[in-house]
């Protein structure tokens, strides 16, 4: 992990002392308790990342006397004619503030990678402190204003198509539209018509005139998602329209100039599939103008942090609630390999949202191929981990449930004529109550063992997924677990 300077906090009260040490400490900073007295007399000893001072204003001769060190403040206004005074610090925290105004001290301490502009934008898209995604908030500022192509690489999952979006935001083109297409969804007999459109009756179907993503795209960027999956035939097309910059919708006779931006993705190995006679060199070249490879999250762990913060904010609107999590889990999701990236990170989220709605994750409450810390917080070097063991587990709990006590392992005293469901109690039950239990404990095991998305869950179920989403709200499974 990237080894960052402290945050100095001057002068604060404990109240503020405390509030900024567990945001800070959050989103892995580290911070240190000083007066302005003991930080003026090592004056030339300290490289912090900034200061944060808490006593009001500072007078004028601090700004002076730490010229070199960004400055920020818990309450006034910004002194405009203090170039280090970066800006003010709101409390309560908001998170995209104190990460936006994290990121302008750091680009005052390395002025030669300032982000000039758009720097708000590029801090909430492309979210993260480490050195590898500064690196792509760079390129892309670099790279915004011109009419490049651009090759995004990287794996499934690792969020290439929000690279293609902030380049398209903060170019001189935003005005116009970002139009994606995944050249490996489509038919190879239709993505034609999709790319350039076709005209009336130019093929079997083609009841009237319809414009393709080039056209759609005019004035503004075409992001050509999977641009490996492009069969080859549809790539000797693609190559000409960025040569010539312009095409013709199919059946059609008339030139029409291609203006957009083109922003390319892949996951494939495209030199690779050159080799094997997969993909055209020439359209290589042409794609890969200005290429940006977008890490994998597991090359990445100390941004996990802030990306859980910002994904749970998006997810927070959708299910009307929250989670925190406590360091050990945290901890444990930062030795995760990921090799879904970004996207598992999220789909984790969704479901723990859908079980643990407003709750405290801890590390029990974590699915178990997440688990690589125990309980004392040291690392698992080889946690064992199958889908079958996990099955088994849940088998035994469902049987807890309807006998009221553990299952045996011993067959022989196991009578079979029982059924699955143990003796009958002395005393009776409730039929009803019990087939309800019944009911939200195999719901809760589907969405468990799908990731929490409903969708599969109600394939597993084989019900309707409308039907489990009502059933999820009838339970309160959305809102309680």
């Amino acid at each position: 992990m990237e080894s960052r300077a402290p945050i100095y906090l001057v002068d604060t009260s404990q109240v503020q002392y405390d509030t900024l040490a567990t945001v800070l400490h959050f989103i892995g900073e580290t911070c240190k308790a000083i007066t302005a007295v003991e930080l003026s007399a090592k004056v030339n000893e300290l490289s912090p990342l900034c200061i944060i001072s808490g006593a009001g204003s500072p007078p004028e001769q601090f700004f002076k006397e730490f010229a070199n060190t960004p400055i920020l403040t818990l309450s006034g206004q910004v002194d405009s004619t203090q170039k280090n005074h970066i800006g003010v610090l709101s409390l309560p925290i908001v998170h995209a503030e104190l990460t936006q105004l994290l990121h302008y001290c750091q680009s005052f301490c390395n002025p030669g990678k300032k982000l000039h502009k758009a720097s708000k934008y590029l801090m909430s898209s492309l979210v993260g402190r480490g050195l590898r995604i500064q690196e792509i908030r760079y390129l892309v500022e670099q790279v915004s204003d011109s009419n490049a192509n651009v090759l995004i690489l990287g794996e499934s999952g690792t969020g290439k198509e929000v690279v293609a979006r902030a380049i398209h935001e903060i170019s001189n083109r935003k005005k116009g539209p970002f139009v994606p297409i995944n050249c490996g969804a489509i038919p190879s007999e239709l993505l034609e018509s999709e790319l350039f459109g076709h005209e009336k009756g130019a093929f079997t179907g083609a009841f009237s005139s319809r414009k393709g993503r080039f056209e759609l795209a005019a004035g503004g960027t075409l992001f050509l998602d999977e641009i490996g999956d492009m069969p080859m035939q549809m790539q000797v097309k693609l190559l000409r329209v960025l040569q010539e910059r312009t095409f013709e919708r199919v059946g059609g006779t008339k030139s029409l100039q291609a203006d957009v931006r083109i922003v390319a993705a892949t996951h494939r190995d495209l030199e690779k599939l050159i080799s094997e006679g997969k993909f055209r060199e020439d359209l290589y070249y042409r794609l890969n103008v200005f290429p940006i490879e977008k890490p994998p999250l597991r090359d990445r762990q100390e941004d996990i942090p802030l990306l859980l913060q910002e994904l749970l904010s998006r997810l927070e609107v959708d299910h009307k609630a929250t989670l925190r999590f406590t360091q050990r889990s945290l901890d444990s999701l930062m030795q995760h390999e990921w090799p879904g990236n970004v996207r598992e990170l999220s789909n984790l989220l969704e479901r723990l949202l859908i079980l643990h709605a407003n709750k405290i994750i801890d590390l029990g409450d974590l699915p178990l191929k997440y688990r690589h810390i125990d309980a004392q917080g040291l690392y698992v070097e080889q946690i064992q981990y199958s889908p079958e063991q996990e099955e088994l587990a849940e088998r035994d709990a469902l049987c807890d449930m309807f006998t009221g006590g553990p299952t045996t392992s011993d067959s022989e005293s196991f009578d079979e004529s029982l059924g699955f469901l143990g003796h009958l109690p002395v005393d009776g039950m409730n039929l009803k109550d019990k087939i309800t239990e019944f009911e939200i404990e195999m719901i809760r095991q589907a969405l468990e063992s799908q990731e929490g998305v409903v969708s599969h869950a109600a394939d597993l179920l084989s019900m309707r997924r409308t039907t489990l989403v009502e059933k999820m709200k009838k339970y309160g499974l959305n809102k309680d677990g």
